[in-house]
């Protein structure tokens, strides 16, 4: 929760809070579009992942051979396969920083939509915590307290609590300052799923978008496995699953999540595709083996002017 409380208040409500002056206060507009500068961003750290793929499938055969030689013998065959990505200059979780990354964000942009008047406008928090109590709101330990505050002050008839009316404007101007509006939906809203479908909320798009987002990706990242490693051991099962996680966790958090988890999945795969198309294995492959002659051709000059000489 620190790290992500310090992330939020010295990076990220900064970022969000210039992008939504620059689109009229619009949040979800200021979502996608610091979701696109940050996967752009991340580009590099793509590509370097797009190459630890390749070079985990040029070792392949090398890391079965130690595998049946050292059988079951864990230390022998670990302290090989150490040795092997040495020589090899592979490393062992050199795909793994892009994914943390997005985890680190994924978390952080929680708590930020959780919060949207601690991080996002200028009410001091005591305020929000002192008109949360005499509104009857639990404060300790309530992560959705910003939530649940602007809820109570967006009720039908509310009132604002006796020498809490100055408090309470603030709240609300600020809050109201704020386009959480996207085609209708409330990105403050919690969407609650139900097996009676008469009563369907319009907020319910957003956890099926996210599913759908959620979906696209795993399918390109399944082909992309099969190109890259085809002899590799199959995510598919994990890849279809996330969607699924993303639609039940999408259902009973704040919609400004869900809707952040669609683009960043949307944005990333289209990114990944391109990476692909530059970086495939074949084209990395082809541009090893013609730096591979290159260099032969270079060495094999150097002998022969040697002789010469």
């Amino acid at each position: 929760m620190a790290i992500f409380n310090f992330i939020n208040e010295y990076i990220l409500s900064h970022v969000l809070r210039f992008l939504m002056g620059i689109f009229s206060n619009n949040f979800a507009v200021a979502i996608f579009v610091f979701t696109l500068v940050i996967n752009l961003c991340m580009i590099p750290l793509t590509i370097k992942s797009q190459k630890s793929s390749m070079q985990q499938a040029r070792i392949k055969p090398k890391l079965d051979a130690i595998k049946e030689k050292y059988g079951d013998d864990k230390q022998k065959y670990s302290a090989a396969m150490q040795d092997l990505y040495t020589k090899e200059n592979v490393s062992m979780s050199g795909g793994c920083l892009p994914m943390i990354v997005r985890l680190v964000f994924l978390m952080s942009i929680y708590y930020l939509v959780l919060g949207p008047i601690t991080y996002l406008t200028t009410v001091d928090a005591a305020t929000v915590q002192e008109v949360a109590t005499a509104l009857g709101i639990t404060v300790k330990n309530n992560l959705r307290l910003d939530l649940d505050v602007i809820a109570k002050i967006h009720e039908v008839g509310f009132v604002a609590p006796a020498g809490l009316e100055a408090q309470v404007a603030e709240i609300s101007n600020a809050v109201n300052q704020i386009n959480f509006n996207f085609f209708g939906i409330d990105l403050t809203s919690v969407p609650k799923f139900t097996p009676n479908l008469s009563k369907a909320q319009i907020n319910w798009i957003i956890p099926f978008m996210s599913f759908a987002a959620a979906m696209f990706s795993s399918v390109l990242s399944i082909r992309t496995q099969k190109k890259s490693n085809p002899g590799g051991p199959s995510m598919t099962g994990m890849m279809l699953f996330m969607p699924i996680i993303s639609l039940i966790i999408a259902f009973g958090a704040p919609c400004g999540l869900g809707f952040y988890w669609a683009c960043s999945s949307f944005i990333s795969a289209i990114i990944q595709e391109g990476v692909q198309y530059f970086y495939g294995p074949n084209k990395m492959i082809a541009r090893e083996r013609a730096k591979g002659l290159i260099n032969r051709y270079e060495t094999e000059k150097k002998s022969l002017d040697s002789v010469k000489d």
